[in-house]
């Protein structure tokens, strides 16, 4: 993805949409602010799902969470339900950056199909087999 760091909505949107050609067959998976992406793309666009992993809802006070544009307005939470088939969201109480509460906050607005977990942190770990189990069930493949 373009701009790693601050991860600006003005540049991953359009790249998603115009370079990646996410449409009504794709499956968003966002981490992070990955996951802020996913739902913003959602707001504006036709997706198959997003599966989110580590979302939240504000800036946390952080001056580049500020930056990427994402919380600067409030969130479309009908739209984002409107615009997929299906929202997975993963999250975890131990992540050191993520408040539970804001986890929690996603899961609420969304209605999202919700896996919590006690032990994952923020979910940086290479192997994530759940993942991969819940995105091909919602395609329906063994």
């Amino acid at each position: 993805m373009p701009d790693p760091v601050i991860a600006r909505e003005k540049f991953w949107i359009p790249f998603m949409h115009d370079e990646l050609k996410c449409d009504e067959n794709t499956v968003i998976i966002g981490h992070s602010s990955g996951a802020e992406a996913a739902k913003r793309y959602a707001e504006k666009y036709k997706v198959l799902g997003i599966v989110l992993v580590s979302s939240c809802i504000t800036d946390l006070g952080m001056e580049t969470e500020r930056e990427s544009g994402y919380y600067s307005r409030p969130w479309q939470w009908d739209k984002i339900k409107e615009n997929t088939k299906f929202i997975v969201q993963f999250g975890s109480t131990d992540d050191p950056f993520l408040p539970w509460k804001e986890q929690q906050e996603v899961a609420d607005n969304l209605s999202s199909e919700f896996h919590s977990y006690t032990d994952r942190g923020h979910f940086c770990e290479p192997v994530f087999p759940e993942l991969i189990t819940i995105v091909k069930k919602h395609l329906a493949i063994s």
